[in-house]
């Protein structure tokens, strides 16, 4: 759908000199934004920036230090998100806030429950999610539970529960960091649904690309201090990462050629099941040599997710083999595979790579706690493992914002995802699975990251990439093994590949193997 760009004079939000204090440290150091009706406005900054703190000031879940907010020209004192939705102010959070078990209809209206006598009214619920989903191009089923729908699904259902509160103005954070290529074009596409309606959206993203897309100004912040706010049509993804990081940034990655040597993982006709039990995986096979790169392009839901958790040992195959090295690890627990060369960087970084309420340097040595030398005589070293955590934060600039022994929950998104591929890369084995490795990472961040993986190839490791980001893929793999319908539709090698070929074959067509 194009986009129509409505002009009004009268700005919608107002955030004045914003100043954000948590003890000694200082989040918004005098930042300004000014937001007007029927406009896409991102937030741009690194990870730990301080978008995320901003915006929960206007949501009222934090209070300023100080600073004004005014909202359609009236300054608001926001005590809590119930001011916010009062003065028609939305927030679908990176993390979705949704209960899983209930119905999709019922979390939209879950404390605004239309009644009917002394009952909730679920008829006439149904009927307003229906109306305002087809209004918006929010297609989603009323009655589905959440647990059973899609990540970009889930998303619909919080915007959703945003409009029926009401909202005119929608906070996005970070919100496609989960969705797959093509949910990210769908999600544009609300975007600019609801803004031809007059709605505004202030977008806080690391990916320039869908600034460039979707957005109309945008509003850069760096360490926590207002850049600049600029016409997004106007400036070049470089112009913007330079103004983001502070430095010019380089989109390419360097990789010297090099001869890869013996296989490292060889997994052969492995078959598996989803969550469903449906069988996903249909006698896949698939080779990692030590010195190389292989990248898995395919759309998600092609069997991608239960390869890797059956090779990581989260999730039991039906039959096949694996082995690292020689050594079976089919079906074995997550334990013997890491002793045995894995390592891996999840796809749900909370889920399967954190304990959030352990602090940052214990989340650093998850797997080698009761080694040496953090460990002795069954005791924890404390000095030795507070070092190894600041040379480990410094080297992979994480950004705490404090101490080593904050919980790492309390981190950003960015930052949680640099302490995992901090702890995976030193833990130095022969095969490094990396599963969407930028996800939620700035420009200036992917940087880094992909200097590492290339790092690891170059010094003989195995690494095996996951990704939905096909110029990720492009760019850093040697081989590009295309996964279709549960198996590899086509090994491609010497980047003899195009975008458009890699879609074409992600998608079914094209000459598979």
């Amino acid at each position: 759908m194009a986009k129509e760009h409505i002009d009004m004079n009268t700005p919608v939000i107002e955030m004045r000199n914003i100043v954000k204090k948590f003890g000694d440290f200082t989040a918004n150091d005098g930042i300004n934004l000014t937001v007007h009706k029927g406009e896409v406005h991102a937030i741009l900054g690194e990870n730990g920036a301080g978008k995320s703190t901003l915006m929960n000031q206007l949501y009222g879940l934090l209070r300023p230090t100080s600073g004004d907010i005014i909202v359609k020209g009236e300054k608001v004192d926001m005590k809590s998100p119930l001011d916010a939705i009062a003065v028609g102010i939305g927030m679908v959070h990176q993390h979705f806030m949704l209960i899983q078990p209930f119905t999709v209809t019922e979390n939209i209206i879950l404390g605004t429950e239309p009644t009917k006598g002394l009952t909730v009214d679920m008829a006439k619920a149904r009927e307003n999610v229906i109306e305002i989903s087809k209004r918006y191009g929010l297609d989603v089923d009323p009655d589905a539970k959440v647990e059973d729908i899609s990540v970009g699904m889930q998303q619909r259902v919080e915007i959703l529960k945003a409009l029926y509160r009401g909202a005119e103005i929608l906070i996005l954070d970070e919100p496609t960091s989960s969705l797959t290529p093509q949910e990210i074009v769908d999600l544009i596409d609300i975007m600019h649904n609801l803004t031809a309606d007059g709605k505004s959206i202030i977008l806080i993203t690391h990916k320039l690309k869908e600034i460039k897309i979707s957005a109309d100004y945008c509003t850069i912040i760096r360490l926590g201090k207002y850049i600049d706010t600029v016409d997004v049509s106007e400036c070049t993804e470089n112009d913007l990462a330079d103004m983001m990081v502070g430095r010019k940034v380089s989109f390419t990655v360097d990789k010297p050629a090099q001869e890869p040597g013996d296989v490292v993982l060889n997994v052969k006709d492995l078959h598996g099941v989803d969550y469903r039990g449906v069988e996903i995986l249909k006698g896949l096979n698939l080779t990692v040599r030590k010195g190389e790169i292989v990248g898995i392009a395919g759309i998600d839901g092609n069997g991608q997710t239960e390869l890797v958790e059956i090779i990581t040992g989260l999730k039991k195959g039906i039959s096949g083999e694996i082995t690292v090295n020689g050594v079976d690890i089919f079906n074995k627990p997550p334990h013997f595979g890491f002793e045995n060369g894995v390592s891996s960087i999840p796809a749900d970084r909370q889920k399967h790579g954190l304990v959030l309420d352990f602090a940052i340097e214990d989340n650093m040595i998850l797997q080698n706690y009761a080694k040496k030398p953090f460990s002795k005589n069954k005791l924890l070293q404390r000095n030795i493992i507070f070092d190894y955590a600041s040379e480990s934060i410094k080297k992979f600039d994480i950004r705490p914002g404090g101490s080593e022994k904050r919980p790492a929950g309390t981190l950003s998104g960015g930052n949680q995802q640099k302490v995992i591929i901090a702890r995976e890369v030193q833990n130095d084995k022969d095969l490094l699975i990396a599963v969407n490795p930028t996800r939620g990472l700035d420009v200036g961040a992917i940087e880094y990251v992909h200097k590492y993986l290339v790092e690891q190839r170059n010094k003989g490791k195995a690494v095996l990439l996951v990704s939905f980001e096909l110029d990720e893929i492009m760019g850093l793999s040697d081989v590009i093994d295309v996964i279709f319908d549960g198996q590899i539709a086509k090994r491609l090698t010497d980047g003899q590949w195009t975008e458009s070929e890699l879609g074409l074959l992600m998608a079914g067509g094209g000459d598979h193997e």
